[in-house]
C-alpha cells in the first residue's frame, strides 16, 4: 500500500447528478485530520457550484466510516484550534449546502464522525455499524454536534448517548430517529441511491427551497449555534481533563481523573 501522504484523503466521484465523497484514509479508519477536513469542505463547495449536481452521498473506505478525530494531530496545540475550526466548517457545509446530502455509514461512526452522519438529511447504516459521541471518556465535550442532535433526537436519547458516551448499534440508531435505516453491509450503497433516486423525482428548486425552509425554521440558525459551540468546544478542549483523556486513549489505558477542584 502507498504511503498516506501520496494519497488523497477523499475521493470524488460522479454518477449523473450525484457526487459521491468517499472519505480515503482506511488505514486510519478514516480519522479527521486537517488535511480531509480541508478537502472535504472544499469538494463539497465544488460540487454545490455545479448546478448539475443535486444530490452528495458521504461514504468511507475501509473497515470504518470514520472512527472521529485524528487524535495524534488533535493533540498537537497548534493543530487543535484549527481541527476545531474545520469541523465546524464541514459541518455546517453539509447541513447548509442546497444539495441532498445522504450519509451511507459501515463498520464505524463515532464522535466527529458521528457527527458528519448527524449533518446529512439523510443516514444509512448497515447492519452492525457502532454509532456513538464518547467525548466525555476523552474529557472532552461534543459541543459541535450536540448542534445537530438536539434537533433530531428526544432530549433523554440525546442526554444518554452523550452523558454516558456508550456507543450503539444501527438497529438502536434507528429505533431512537439517529438513522434512518439500517440495511446489510451490501445493500448500503443501493440504499442511498435509492434515496438518492427518490429525492430526483422533486423538482431541483422546491426540494432546495423545502431544505432551506426546514433550516429557517428553527429558532436559531446552525450556523449561530456552532459558533457557540465551537466557542464551548475549545474552552474544553484546553483542559486538564482533555489533555489527560486523550493521552489515556493515546496510552491504551484508563484516564486518572483528577477531583473537581473546589
Amino acid at each position: 500500500m502507498p504511503e498516506e501522504s501520496s494519497v488523497s484523503p477523499i475521493l470524488v466521484s460522479t454518477d449523473g447528478p450525484i457526487t459521491i465523497i468517499a472519505l480515503n484514509r482506511p488505514t486510519k479508519r478514516n480519522a479527521l485530520n486537517i488535511g480531509l477536513l480541508e478537502q472535504l469542505v472544499a469538494a463539497v463547495a465544488a460540487a454545490e457550484e455545479k448546478k448539475a449536481q443535486r444530490i452528495l452521498i458521504l461514504r468511507g473506505e475501509g473497515p470504518a466510516f470514520c472512527a472521529g478525530l485524528d487524535l495524534g494531530e488533535a493533540a498537537t496545540p497548534e493543530h487543535a484550534h484549527r481541527l476545531a475550526e474545520l469541523i465546524a466548517q464541514t459541518l455546517q457545509a453539509l447541513n447548509s449546502t442546497r444539495l441532498v446530502t445522504i450519509a451511507a455509514v459501515h463498520g464505524a461512526a463515532i464522535a466527529g464522525g458521528a457527527g458528519l452522519m448527524t449533518a446529512c438529511d439523510f443516514a444509512v447504516a448497515a447492519q452492525g455499524t457502532k454509532i456513538g459521541y464518547p467525548e466525555t471518556r476523552r474529557g472532552l465535550v461534543a459541543a459541535l454536534v450536540m448542534t445537530f442532535l438536539r434537533r433530531q433526537l428526544r432530549e433523554r436519547d440525546a442526554r444518554e448517548l452523550l452523558l454516558t458516551g456508550e456507543l450503539i448499534d444501527a438497529a438502536r440508531a434507528v429505533d431512537i430517529g439517529l438513522v434512518n435505516r439500517e440495511v446489510h453491509a451490501r445493500d448500503l450503497m443501493a440504499t442511498a441511491c435509492g434515496y438518492a433516486d427518490t429525492v430526483l423525482c422533486g423538482g431541483p428548486e422546491a426540494v432546495a427551497n423545502t431544505k432551506r425552509f426546514l433550516a429557517e425554521l428553527w429558532p436559531r440558525p446552525v450556523q449561530a449555534d456552532l459558533d457557540r459551540a465551537l466557542a464551548f468546544h475549545l474552552e474544553a478542549r484546553q483542559s486538564p481533563e482533555a489533555a489527560e483523556g486523550i493521552a489515556a486513549f493515546k496510552e491504551k489505558r484508563s484516564p486518572k481523573w483528577a477531583p473537581k477542584s473546589q
